[in-house]
């Protein structure tokens, strides 16, 4: 999975949401994920990361290696 395909599908399962991906070690699989979106608003970390990897369910079991996180609420 690439990079706009990670991007493309955090934003679809988060509609209004802006995301930034970041591959700090160039290496395609350590990834992070910098989520901006208003539905995190009143909700916990652990919640807004829980909707992050909803999007990605299946892709983070297969395809990326690891996935850091940072979210925001706009």
């Amino acid at each position: 999975m690439t990079i706009p395909e990670i991007q493309k599908k955090i934003e679809e399962g988060l509609p209004g949401s802006k995301v930034e991906i970041l591959d700090p070690y160039r290496d395609g699989v350590h990834i992070k994920a910098v989520v901006t979106f208003s539905g995190f608003s009143g909700k916990g970390l652990i919640e807004q990361h829980r909707m992050v990897y909803a999007t990605l369910k299946d892709e983070l079991k297969e395809e990326i290696h690891a996935l850091a996180l940072e979210t925001r609420s706009e």
